[in-house]
């Protein structure tokens, strides 16, 4: 965004909260952006991909007032962060939710592959790309003790399993730190929500290791995602009957977890 470029006024009868959305170029993060704006959210969406990022804005903004901007960014340039944020803020006149869903998957390929490269990569993305933007935003959160953090995690995450050792790690450590962040900043009236999608029919779904049963649209997972935001839940996944078979799952003992090949 230019410094010229003004996001729509709120006024006492439209009051407009504001969002940084990180990864929204495409698949739930493009129908998030699509679905805050619809709530009266004004949006600073972030991305790698320029030209995606561009065109979401161009479309959310026809009707003449700037209701989203880009703001072309790669995650893993993590020296940006401060002064990004910072210059987000001020274009937005504030902030109030921060939603992370940015994320990559590479599988291995089959059970006798291991690559640290993609490895690498995921947690650099998943994780550390995560952890770069959520530290600054809940410094910012807990002195206005005010403030929603949202992180899109995975039902991967929830346990070790043996067809994507990386890619687990990446969303498992991303819970961890939600939840960590959620019991420092609870106390001071912000919100921290964890969000595990089961498959959800994106790009990102190609990448995937075995069968994707239950697959659902980007726009079901997001209804989902937003009304969490709305109750100001702590955990939720989406579809809601995730919760059921990742308990089981979390559950089964580790001599016989061992043995499954999914």
């Amino acid at each position: 965004m230019s410094d010229t470029t003004r996001f729509a006024p709120a006024t006492p009868l439209n009051p407009r909260r504001r969002a940084i959305l990180v990864g929204a170029s495409e698949g739930m993060g493009a129908a998030l952006a699509r679905k805050l704006v619809q709530e009266g959210y004004n949006v600073a969406l972030l991305s790698r991909q320029k030209e995606k990022l561009t065109a979401l804005c161009a479309e959310i903004n026809q009707g003449g007032e700037i209701r989203a901007a880009a703001y072309p960014h790669d995650v893993t340039n993590y020296d940006e962060v401060p002064a990004l944020l910072q210059r987000i803020v001020a274009d937005l006149g504030g902030l109030d939710a921060f939603i992370f869903m940015a994320g990559v998957n590479f599988p291995p390929g089959s059970m006798d592959k291991y690559n640290f490269e993609n490895d690498r990569k995921m947690a650099e993305v998943n994780l550390i790309g995560a952890m770069a933007w959520l530290a600054p935003v809940a410094e910012m959160f807990q002195s206005a003790k005010a403030g929603q953090i949202v992180g899109i995690g995975s039902v991967a995450g929830d346990r070790g399993r043996v067809g994507n050792p990386g890619y687990n790690t990446s969303k498992a450590g991303l819970h961890t730190y939600l939840e960590a962040l959620r019991n420092r900043l609870t106390r001071h009236g912000v919100n921290v929500l964890t969000v595990k999608p089961g498959f959800v029919k994106t790009e990102m779904l190609k990448a995937a290791v075995g069968p994707t049963p239950f697959a659902i649209p980007a726009e079901k997972a997001v209804d989902d995602i937003y009304k969490a935001m709305r109750r100001r839940r702590q955990t939720v996944y989406t579809p809601f009957f995730w919760q059921y078979i990742m308990l089981v799952i979390r559950h089964i003992p580790s001599f016989i977890f061992r043995r499954l090949s999914f």
